[in-house]
């Protein structure tokens, strides 16, 4: 599992050419693959930045606020299953079937969120959201290391950090005015219109590299597991029971939290590396990682929009804009990372990544004091952005050296589970803390301010958890 790869740009491409040995990402052989990546990360970006800005709107008008962090941790939660049968999907017959499946579940999972009645359908439209987000984002992955030599990697990183920059600067500013104009539904059912813009330009060139990679290949991939696919359908009840139970808060929460556990502990440590949550050092240390820096970073960000409305009175779009700053500088890091040269530095960048985020978690904390202008807020996420973007884009360049090329698809949908269980579990938790604090009380958002500690002991839990990551960082280098 710990091999380096050895996947070139003639392991998918027919005939190589000069250009493909020594062009970029947007050369000839691999111009419409990228432009293809980059539009599906756009569809995912939009949605993620409306989300954010459209939230706390959705939470009050289907009188959901104790339910808030469930509408981002659903999402994460359902994305557990799908990845692991993504990767296999992937390893087994390519990522062309997952990645066309996966951008029309989300498509239909909009369509259920934007159309709720109430917050548990809603919280049920985001989980069908994440099924197909899981599966897209595996098959993203594998395109890169199947069709996209090792030197390019970082470049093609760096191009989803990239596509984020659009949407954030302009997602809050149009999903807020959406919202404020037309309500917060629309926000939901105008993204499935960009559905058809990937399939459109990712297709053709897509299909042309599957073919040259069969012909490539002399066995036939490895078979569906599926105890493979039931563990992972352990993980996400798991995660969903001990959601649930944390939404409750009372004695008999205990069951299904008991319950949840004794799912989701045994599952993950057989869907994940061995060693990972011990940080053996190597492949398991950077799948550790991934999980602890997106967990981190993106549980104070849920709230971050909340605590602007409700703590400081600004309007659904503002309240959005704070985020954008991040969305820029996160791009800015990751573009940073694959410059000539850098390779060396991968540990400390990863290092610095989580230094960064953790300083802009906790800074983030001192908009609660009213003398504190609220644009501190936006500066202290264009910190947080620039460590995520050094942090994540070096986390996945090194899973890919890390992995034979028969494994990209497991160890990419490791990375991704990963991701994805930070997201649940730390998302999740800021929920239990919200909710014990007082924030989950829809009559304490409506008649006076959610009390401030609730936010502020959510952003000194992530801080702490950064710098865990940081700590830690060091034990990605295996030894020799």
């Amino acid at each position: 599992m710990t091999t380096a790869p050895t996947t070139s740009a003639t392991s998918s491409i027919p005939t190589p050419t000069a250009e493909s040995d020594t062009g970029g990402v947007l050369s000839g052989p691999y111009r419409a693959l990228t432009l293809g990546i980059v539009s599906v990360v756009l569809l995912l970006a939009f949605e993620a930045t409306a989300v954010n800005t459209a939230m706390p709107v959705a939470a009050r008008q289907l009188d959901g606020l104790g339910l808030y962090a469930f509408a981002f941790s659903g999402y994460f939660t359902s994305t557990l299953f799908a990845l692991v049968v993504s990767g296999q999907w992937c390893d087994r017959r390519g990522p062309m079937g997952p990645l066309f499946s996966g951008i029309a579940v989300f498509g239909a999972g909009l369509v259920v969120a934007g159309t709720a009645a109430n917050m548990w359908l809603f919280v049920a439209g985001r989980a069908i959201q994440g099924l197909g987000g899981g599966l897209v984002i595996v098959a993203l992955y594998v395109v890169v290391g199947r069709a996209f030599p090792e030197r390019l990697r970082p470049s093609v990183f760096a191009a989803f950090s990239a596509a984020w920059v659009l949407p954030s600067i302009l997602g809050p500013a149009v999903s807020g005015a959406v919202t404020q104009q037309l309500g917060w539904r629309w926000v939901f059912l105008a993204v499935p219109m960009l559905i058809l813009l990937p399939l459109v330009v990712m297709g053709p060139a897509l299909r042309r590299s599957e073919r040259a990679q069969r012909e490539l290949e002399t066995a036939p991939g490895p078979e569906f597991d599926r105890r493979r696919s039931a563990l992972a359908a352990m993980a996400a009840l798991g995660a969903g029971l001990l959601q649930y139970a944390g939404q409750r808060l009372d004695l008999p929460a205990l069951v299904p939290a008991l319950a949840g556990a004794g799912l989701l502990l045994p599952a993950v440590l057989r869907l994940l590396p061995a060693g990972t949550l011990r940080a053996a050092r190597g492949l398991p240390t950077v799948i550790l990682l991934r999980g602890v820096a997106a967990g981190a970073f993106f549980a104070a960000e849920a709230f971050i929009p909340l605590m602007m409305v409700t703590q400081r009175g600004l309007s659904p779009t503002m309240a959005g804009l704070t985020l954008t700053s991040g969305g820029l500088s996160w791009a800015l890091g990751s573009w940073l990372q694959g410059r000539p040269g850098v390779q060396r530095y991968r540990e400390a960048m990863i290092r610095l990544g989580f230094v960064l985020t953790a300083v802009a978690i906790a800074s983030a904390a001192l908009v609660l004091v009213p003398a504190v202008p609220t644009w501190a807020a936006a500066a202290a996420w264009a910190v947080g952005g620039l460590g995520m973007g050094l942090t994540v884009a070096s986390v996945s360049v090194l899973m890919m050296k890390l992995s034979a090329p028969e494994e990209a698809g497991a160890n990419s949908a490791s990375l991704q589970m990963s991701d994805a269980l930070g997201n649940v579990l730390l998302i999740g938790l800021s929920g239990v803390l919200f909710a014990g604090l007082g924030g989950g009380s829809v009559a304490a958002a409506q008649d006076s301010p959610v009390p401030a500690s609730a936010f502020a002991v959510i952003f000194l839990v992530m801080t702490g958890v950064a710098l865990f990551g940081a700590l830690v960082s060091g034990r990605v280098r295996a030894r020799a």
